[in-house]
């Protein structure tokens, strides 16, 4: 992980992106007003939220949206840092049990299980952070590691 004004760096880089995500969908015009942080809110579920929502339950459409627009920002960060183009797939069942996996060229950089998805959502913009970069290590390391296989050629 990085240090000091780097991580200050990388972690507005990452939450303005994920805003550009989040705002991308706006055809309208709805949030132009809002700041970065109002729009990523839906993103942050404190204790208290998390406790209100059933333990077993089925995602809604948002939470599911919500789930694709910070993978897409996982996946756009390690394109930034390794210059492969990676393109996430999501398999989901009703029930909120399925897998999300980045691909750049033939290569798997990311593999994720994801369960309980209707509760997807981070304590706090630090773990939200803390999770898109380990995701994005985890990528950009499989890519070094395996270059030939993660470009087309």
């Amino acid at each position: 992980m990085v240090t000091g004004d780097a991580t200050q760096e990388k972690s507005g880089e990452f939450f303005r992106d994920l805003a550009l995500q989040f705002r991308s969908h706006d055809g309208f015009g709805a949030w132009d007003k809002l700041s970065d942080e109002e729009v990523l809110k839906p993103f942050i579920l404190d204790a208290e939220a998390r406790r209100s929502i059933p333990i077993i339950g089925d995602p809604d459409p948002d939470v599911l949206w919500r789930l694709e627009i910070f993978y897409n920002t996982v996946a756009l960060s390690i394109e930034k840092r390794t210059g492969v183009m990676v393109s996430p797939i999501m398999k989901m069942s009703h029930e909120g049990f399925g897998r999300m996996v980045l691909i750049g060229g033939r290569l798997v950089v990311v593999n994720k299980n994801l369960r309980d998805v209707h509760r997807f959502g981070f304590a706090s913009r630090e773990k939200l952070l803390e999770e898109a970069e380990k995701l994005i290590c985890q990528g950009t390391e499989m890519i070094a590691k395996f270059r030939e296989v993660a470009t087309f050629g």
